[in-house]
């Protein structure tokens, strides 16, 4: 006898998108403050800081570049079947953690 109400769902996570984007913002805005900017604060240096955040923007999306080239794919589906002796919702989970697809 088939299972009534079946109901089947897939989720995939993929990882490191943000820190690329973050990278290059921080180069973005450091570049700025250290090339456009042309005016001078009480102690501090805005080229320094500027400089600071462009090495750092680099430091972000080369590690965020690594990350997505070494990424695991995680796929879960999730199973929601109706029991039909008893007639209760059973949920099923199954995680399938896997390399690098080519």
């Amino acid at each position: 006898m088939p299972f009534r109400g079946l109901t089947q769902m897939t989720t995939t996570s993929t990882g490191a998108s943000m820190s690329i984007g973050g990278g290059i913002f921080l180069m973005v805005v450091g570049a700025i403050m250290a090339f456009a900017l042309d005016f001078q604060l009480a102690r501090v240096d805005i080229n320094l800081i500027g400089y600071i955040l462009l090495v750092a923007g680099f430091l972000v999306l080369v590690l965020g570049i690594v990350s997505r080239v070494r990424r695991r794919r995680v796929e879960s589906t999730y199973t929601v079947t109706v029991d039909p002796v008893t007639g209760e919702r059973v949920t099923r989970r199954i995680t399938d953690e896997g390399g690098r697809e080519d």
